[in-house]
Parts: C-alpha cells; structure tokens; sequence
C-alpha cells in the first residue's frame, strides 16, 4: 500500500482536514488490513473517492482510505445486463467500459467526477419521474465492516441489508466492489429552450410527467428559465450530435470560461449581478440535439461553487420555488449562479432523499469565494418547512433528531449500522451529526 500523511481539501474548497495517515490499498485483503490496524490504534476510518461532496462527510483525522487504486471492471453478466465494478471507479470512466458491453447507465447526473462508490453512497441523482438514483440501480456490493469482515450484500445474501447499503454515506463500511443494474445503450434528444419561470412553474408537475428527462435553470433577477428535455430513442436511431465547435462554445467558452469571468466580477462587484443575469437571459438560444446518453447527461464544470441541495415532495416545488424569488427579492440577496430545478421517482432506499415519494429538487449555488450563509440559511429554512430533505453530499445544517422525523426508516438504518460498525470505526463529526453517535 502507498503510504502518506497530506492535508485533504474537497474540490468546492469548504472542508479540509489532516489524516495520520493515508493509504491507497491494491486489493480487498489490503483494506481489510487497513481497517484492521485502524481498529487496533484507536483511529477511524475513512474512504475517499474524488472528494466531490460539498461538505464533510469525507473528512477525517485518522485513517484515510484512497480508493483510486481500485478501479476499473470487476466482473459483467452480460444476460442480465449487470457489471461489477471497483469501488473507485470514476463515472466519466463508465463509458469506456460499458459501451463495448453495449450497456449503459439508466440515468445520470449532470456532474461525472464522482466515483461510483462515492456518487451511490450520497445519493447522486439525475432527472426523470420514471428513473431513480443511481444507487437504486445497485443489486450488490462487497464492502469490508467496522470488524475488518468482508461481507457481500444482494438480493440472495444478506439481502435485509441491501436498502441501507445501496445507500450508506460511507458510515457501514468500506465499499470495495459494486454490480450496477444497466440498460443497453440508448441515445437521448435533447431539446434546450428558454420559457418563462411562471409558465414552467405552473406546468412543473405536467412537464415532468410528459418527459423522460425534465430540468430547469432559473437565474434570479430574471423572469425566464433555460429548459432542458430529453427523450430516450433506441440507439439504432440516427444521432444529431453537436458538432465540436458548438460543445467547445458551450461547455468550454459559456459554461466555463465566460461563467467563471462572469461570477469572478459579480462577487467584488454584486450590484451587477442582475443586469448580468439579464444579459445572459437575453442571449440564450434553443438548441436541438441528439447524442449517445452520457454525452448529453453530462457537462463539464471547471468553475468551483458551493451547493446545497434538497428534496421535496413533487407537488410542493413550484410554491417552494416562487418563495425563494420572493425571499431574494426581500432580502435583496444577489445570486450569480442558476437555480436547477429537477425531479426522480420514488424509491425504497432508506436514506434516499426520494425515499417512498415522488421527489422534485431544488439546488442552489454560490461561488466558492463568495460567502453562502444569509442565503443559504434562508433558503434551507424555507425548503425544510416544505418537508425537505437535504443531498447528503451537500451543505446543510440538519442533525439526527430532524432528519429522523423525515425518514421513516431513519433507526433501521442505525440499527444495520449497529450491526456492522458497532465501535463507530468510519464515524467522522459529520456522521455523528446527522446519524447521531
């Protein structure tokens, strides 16, 4: 194993921690023997994958697990459409391994830096009322417990488990291998187009229900929202892919570029931010494209923002968001980044954030130097009176006792971690804020 003490910083630059130590295991028995010693010195344990989240839950000042060692295809069954997959493995590699396959992944987010582990274990999500997260597409996983024990979960061993670990915010164990549940290669239509905010917000729930993929942008200060629509066609149909230019001009020199010129002035500069907002309202254009799924799931983010993100119930979103406009508008925050607005089905997953309801979601950002507290305080206040449920992997303020009243199966899945992590090994002062010690 590859030994070293570094100061761990995530890529949104709002935690940092020191281990006393750093390992990159090769292998299984390597972690098992990394969480062995762990245990016998008194420190805890925690694995780390692309360090993506934006806030603590990878920190710690004990035993730090890199998990970029193991990455890559473990294992496919090509009848059933599933592959094994190292726990390190990255979602921009999936492409490289699936396509061969001829499988691809049901859904995906819009972000794929995260690894495969990471992403499951804080409820990565896409959009789409008929399509879960990617940890519902989990049938099963190989993880080593707080006992140093290498325990398979699926749906035919210790399959009890399966819902708490699918997704388990690193707090059950240390994932080593997981099978994903694929669906053979698909193509999307993507359609982008500007539409009022009032109208999209009258038809939220209707829109959702009439697309495969459904998601908004909204930037405040403005009264229009950027529409993004995809439709699922079989993959022998014939692609429209942007050409290389019109991706470079929009993911590289807009999304980008432009974005991070833009936000870099608006925060010494925030009486700008709505004429900005304006301006880029007024120059937004429609765009008609069809494309292998993860070229048009995904889009490059080099531009650092801090996030935080909740679920609520479908229906309460376009109340939910008119409140945010009219709390901008009232406490004269100015926010440079978009709201994204998006949605999934309902699940049986016990920490998922679309746990037993159709879920929409609310995510707002701020740039990374520009201090979120005012704004973010309020909105979450607003978002948890609608019955909200942060992203694990994003900012919030909420502990053990609120979030128990809004899972149902919040002490099942303190019982299971009972079971396989009783010594609270991977415990960091994240967990033990919204899990309770």
């Amino acid at each position: 194993m590859f030994l070293m003490i570094a100061t761990w910083r995530n890529w949104a630059r709002t935690e940092r921690s020191r281990p006393a130590l750093h390992l990159a295991p090769r292998s299984v028995k390597h972690v098992v023997q990394a969480v062995q010693r762990a245990r016998e010195t008194g420190h805890a344990v925690k694995a780390i994958g692309s360090s993506h989240s934006f806030n603590a839950i990878g920190a710690t000042d004990g035993v730090r697990i890199d998990l970029s060692r193991l990455r890559g295809l473990v294992d496919v069954d090509l009848e059933r459409g599933r592959v094994t997959l190292w726990a390190g493995t990255h979602l921009w590699e999936l492409p490289s391994i699936l396509t061969p396959l001829g499988l691809a992944l049901e859904n995906m987010g819009d972000i794929d830096r995260q690894t495969i582990s990471g992403a499951t274990s804080t409820g990565t999500h896409g959009t789409g009322l008929a399509f879960g997260g990617l940890a519902t597409r989990i049938v099963a996983a190989t993880l080593v417990t707080g006992a140093g024990e290498v325990l398979t979960v699926s749906e035919h061993e210790n399959s009890d488990q399966l819902p708490a670990m699918a997704l388990g915010l690193g707090a059950l164990g240390v994932l080593v291998t997981v099978t994903i549940q694929c669906v053979p290669r698909y193509l999307l239509h993507a359609v982008e187009a500007a539409a009022p905010l009032d109208q999209v917000l009258d038809e939220f729930v209707e829109r959702n229900r009439a697309a495969d993929h459904f998601e908004f942008y909204w930037f405040a200060h403005t009264t229009s929202t950027r529409t993004k629509t995809n439709t699922r066609l079989p993959i022998e149909s014939v692609a429209r892919p942007l050409s290389t230019f019109a991706r470079f001009v929009d993911e590289e020199l807009i999304n980008n570029a432009l974005l991070g010129a833009v936000v870099g002035v608006e925060s010494l500069v925030t009486s700008a931010t709505p004429r900005i907002n304006r301006a880029i309202e007024s120059v937004s254009s429609r765009r008609d494209y069809s494309d292998e799924s993860h070229r048009v799931f995904v889009t490059r983010r080099r531009v650092r923002f801090r996030e935080m993100e909740y679920a609520l119930p479908l229906a309460a979103v376009p109340e939910a968001l008119r409140e945010i406009r009219a709390l901008i508008d009232r406490q004269r925050y100015r926010v440079s980044f978009p709201i994204e607005v998006r949605a999934a089905a309902a699940d049986t997953l016990w920490l998922s954030t679309a746990y037993a309801r159709e879920t929409g979601y609310i995510a707002v950002h701020r740039y990374w130097r520009d201090a979120p507290d005012g704004y973010f305080r309020d909105v979450e206040a607003l978002l948890r009176a609608h019955d909200g449920r942060p992203h694990w992997g994003k900012m919030h303020t909420c502990d053990a006792e609120g979030l128990r009243d809004t899972y149902p199966m919040f002490d099942e899945f303190v019982r299971v971690r009972d079971q396989l992590d009783p010594d609270r090994v991977f415990a960091n002062p994240y967990l033990d804020r919204v899990l309770g010690q």
